[in-house]
């Protein structure tokens, strides 16, 4: 399709040449009930998928890091750092830096750009490569690392054995995320949620054999977490390349995919500072909790309270992502009125979720600590940090709509100084002040924590109603059109 085709695509789509999207486009305004049922049914058909994927690619590693708590106190440390620092410097890196491509693979799909779609993920493919390579070194030197900043030498070598073994793994993400991100700006979630489900199930018979049965032991779960990804990868290349789904954007690899570099690192980047910023707020405050009296009782309940947050979290993860699907798609096809409609769509269901979620967890707040221990302490400890953690459910449930909002958009940068200023120039100075300068200790950081988050929403919120969505969606086709290689910052009203 050459560039005469290409904008006259685009100007028969954005002057309503389809009746059906004009009625869309026109719901949008006037939030009629048959545009909202309609907006509904797209919103659950993405965010359905997208949220059985988050959460089984969580339970990979977490069923793993129950497995390996039988064999003993220190193989569970162990393991429960080196997930923790896969987490921290690998999987969030990755997937930070592929959601650019909620940006520019949304936008581009909907302006039926779809050559430009298949190149920008061999482009992203490429540079997340380029990036394991530093992060493994990383992993390489874990050992003396650790042991440097006076963590106990011998769970160190145990720590860094694992990590080797989870070098494969972070080759694996960095293929799979540019994937996920190719398949969900089409709207293909499907197959997603075919592969992820496919790959639990797998996971669980492989692990447990790879940890009691082969000799392995510890070392089995790592093992079993790197074949589990790659089984993932294999499926969802397969479909890639076989699927009818995908001709219109299955292209071959050229020279065109270093051309797009430059856009690419300028969405990377940011992206990649937005989703890091936030996720080693969460891990910090479980660090910060073992230099607290106490520090094994307060290690313990934040870390519950952690893998709470982290499990109930793929809900609003999954509604991001289709908040920025719909967005980044409207905006590519010129439809300010339907992105819009979208918005307002999404944060009702996830208002709406968010009350639920948090109602519900606050009525088990009895007995829900019982999940994680036994000891009595634990659990009591647990119950009053209940009403904070349904705060953080909510908290979580809206910026998580509103981040996927602004990676459609395509102000992550703007993302990424809202989350600074909000957890480690908000948040942690009153979580410090509360934890060790008053007897709150371990609720006091956890209300750091909220108090980051509540600034973080409340700074999104603004940003995202103010938006110009006119504006908006005649810049994302003045630059799919002119092919422009800079990054507009979103324009406000």
């Amino acid at each position: 399709m050459n560039s005469t085709e290409q904008s006259l695509l685009l100007q028969q789509k954005s002057a309503g040449g389809n009746e059906e999207e004009s009625a869309a486009a026109a719901g949008g305004r006037v939030m009629t009930w048959r545009a909202v049922v309609e907006e509904l049914k797209r919103v659950g058909y993405l965010a359905g998928p997208m949220i059985t994927v988050s959460l089984s690619q969580f339970l990979v590693q977490f069923i793993s890091l129950m497995m390996v708590g039988h064999l003993g106190e220190l193989e569970l440390s162990a393991t429960a750092i080196a997930i923790s620092l896969f987490t921290v410097t690998g999987s969030s890196v990755l997937i930070g830096m592929s959601s650019a491509l909620e940006t520019l693979c949304g936008q581009a799909y909907g302006a039926g750009q779809y050559r430009k779609l298949g190149t920008q993920t061999y482009t992203a493919v490429f540079c997340l490569l380029l990036a394991c390579f530093p992060i493994t070194v990383l992993w390489l030197n874990i050992e003396n690392l650790l042991v440097l900043v006076g963590q106990d030498p011998t769970i160190s070598h145990q720590v860094g054995r694992l990590q080797i073994w989870l070098v494969p793994c972070l080759f694996a993400y960095a293929l799979i995320q540019p994937m996920v991100r190719y398949l969900q700006t089409q709207s293909l979630t499907v197959p997603m949620l075919v592969s992820s489900t496919a790959t639990l199930c797998c996971h669980v018979p492989l692990c447990y054999a790879l940890v009691f049965r082969t000799g392995l032991g510890i070392v089995g779960a790592p093992l079993a977490i790197s074949l589990s990804n790659w089984l993932n990868l294999v499926l969802l290349a397969l479909y890639v390349k076989y699927s009818p789904a995908c001709a219109k954007t299955r292209v071959p690899v050229s020279m065109e995919l270093f051309r797009d570099m430059g856009v690419f690192f300028r969405y990377a980047v940011p992206s990649a500072v937005m989703i890091c910023l936030e996720w080693w707020s969460f891990e910090l405050v479980v660090v910060l909790s073992g230099l607290l009296p106490n520090p094994q009782l307060e290690t313990s309940v934040l870390s519950v309270c952690l893998n709470t947050i982290a499990t109930l979290y793929s809900i609003p993860f999954g509604l991001g992502a289709a908040a920025s699907t719909r967005v980044s798609n409207e905006l590519g096809r010129g439809r300010p009125d339907a992105a819009r409609l979208a918005v307002r769509t999404v944060m009702s269901v996830a208002a709406v979720g968010a009350l639920l979620l948090s109602s519900t967890l606050f009525m088990c707040r009895h007995v829900f600590g019982y999940s994680f221990s036994n000891e009595k302490e634990v659990v009591d400890y647990v119950t009053k940090m209940a009403p904070l953690i349904c705060l953080s459910v909510i908290m979580d449930s809206l910026q998580g709509v509103l981040s996927g909002i602004a990676r459609g958009c395509g102000w992550q940068h703007i993302g990424a100084y809202i989350n600074l200023g909000a957890f480690y120039l908000c948040g942690f100075p009153v979580g410090i002040v509360l934890g060790f300068w008053t007897d709150l200790r371990g609720m006091g950081l956890w209300i750091g924590v909220l108090v980051g988050s509540f600034t973080q929403t409340v700074l999104l919120f603004i940003v995202t109603v103010t938006i110009n969505w006119e504006k908006q969606a005649s810049n994302a086709k003045e630059r799919i059109l002119e092919g422009e290689s800079t990054v507009t910052a979103p324009l406000l009203v």
